[in-house]
């Protein structure tokens, strides 16, 4: 099987990594030279280009561009494919994806393997990436069987946890746990830089440790990747959001009464719920 993955960065990479330490053919193309070299050097792919040609023979394609991009990239591909390829993509929101490219290609199946590291492009890529992380497939009612059969077969391979869902249930999901957790950790931020009080906030700045480290990492991550979230899954994250403030406030409300039964109970609860999310 040859296995070609467009986006050379963190995911593509590592995929790649992964594949050939499998003993799979990997075809890597990246709109950088110098990616495409640093590739070869490494020993990431066997071949590599700037030229969408170079996938002509693949029998699965994995996009893993920036998500503006996976849209226009599969455009340009999709006539360097042949008829039996596999395309599927690695962003992680699905449903406006999916819905745009399903169209164009019978054999599309949307994913997104939840791994990574706050680094960033092809030197950033390692070995046992995805090993026991979620790997989620969207496929719809229209999507081959064997597609998806296919697919499942390949993130066995990975070692990752395969999950299967709709894409809408996908977005809900990851707005949940992924995608509200990034703005709630850059509010907290923007919350504690805000202090007015220069003295209080250099005596913040200094005491914070492990449990402010802890909440604020995803906040203070790739502002690029935050906007695309919010972009690309604005409806599913608007809901969270709202729930969330709408949390707050009886939070707010229970403080303002004193009501510390109720503060008591309600972190007995969060405190009961937590390992079903880990």
């Amino acid at each position: 099987m040859k296995i070609g993955i467009v986006g050379l960065g963190l995911i593509g990479g590592s995929l790649a990594i992964a594949f050939r330490e499998k003993g799979l053919e990997v075809l890597g193309v990246s709109r950088k030279n110098t990616t495409c070299e640093t590739a070869l050097r490494k020993g990431i792919v066997d071949q590599a280009s700037t030229d969408f040609a170079l996938l002509k023979d693949a029998d699965v394609v994995f996009l893993c561009t920036p998500i503006k991009a996976i849209l226009p990239t599969a455009q340009t591909l999709i006539p360097h494919l042949k008829s039996t390829a596999i395309l599927t993509d690695v962003a992680s929101v699905k449903g406006e994806i999916v819905q745009a490219i399903a169209p164009l290609w019978p054999n599309f199946v949307g994913g997104h393997p939840m791994a990574g590291t706050a680094e960033q492009g092809i030197d950033a890529a390692l070995p046992g990436l995805f090993i026991n992380a979620p790997y989620v497939l969207t496929p719809t009612p229209e999507t081959s069987p064997d597609a998806v059969k296919i697919l499942k077969d390949l993130i066995t391979l990975l070692q990752s946890r395969f999950y299967c869902c709709a894409p809408e249930i996908h977005d809900q999901a990851v707005a949940w746990i992924s995608h509200l957790p990034v703005y709630v950790s850059a509010s907290l931020i923007a919350a504690c830089g805000s202090e007015i009080n220069p003295e209080v906030l250099q005596m913040a700045q200094a005491l914070a440790s492990s449990g402010f480290r802890d909440t604020s990492r995803v906040g203070g991550g790739n502002p690029e990747l935050g906007l695309m979230m919010a972009q690309g899954n604005q409806q599913a994250l608007l809901k969270s959001l709202t729930h969330y403030r709408q949390q707050l406030d009886q939070v707010i409300a229970d403080l303002e009464a004193e009501n510390w039964e109720a503060i008591a109970q309600f972190l007995t609860a969060t405190q009961r719920q937590r390992p079903d999310f880990l």
